[in-house]
């Protein structure tokens, strides 16, 4: 079996590439959304009405940022902005749909987990 040489720092770790550009309460679940179709602002909010605008504007602008979601602002009255993946951002996909799995999977067992150390 092959095995990968880990690097020794979360600045040479791939993982650490991978978890810097996900990292965040809300980057990985606004992808998932994304990947169903493209989405407008308020969408977002009514899934999820606990996510502040502040929080929910710095999530997607970030995502913007590194590349793995596309702004559309429209030129109307009243304006119109969505939000879809790159596909720069659609390279996620799988891993966000292991997540996904992973999260049906073992959901109630972290859940248990945590209960106990309380």
């Amino acid at each position: 079996m092959h095995r990968t040489k880990l690097a020794p720092t979360l600045e040479g770790c791939p993982v650490g590439t991978t978890l810097t550009a996900i990292s965040g309460k809300w980057k990985g679940i606004l992808l998932y959304h994304l990947m169903e179709s493209p989405r407008r602002f308020n969408e977002f909010r009514k899934l999820y009405p606990n996510i502040t605008p502040f929080m929910l504007t710095l999530q997607l602008r970030e995502l913007e940022r590194d590349g793995l979601v596309h702004r559309e602002a429209y030129n109307e009255v009243p304006p119109r902005v969505e939000y879809s993946l790159t596909a720069f951002g659609r390279t996620l996909e799988p891993m966000i749909l292991f997540m996904k799995e992973w999260g049906e999977t073992y959901g109630d067992q972290l859940e248990e987990a945590r209960n106990r150390v309380k």
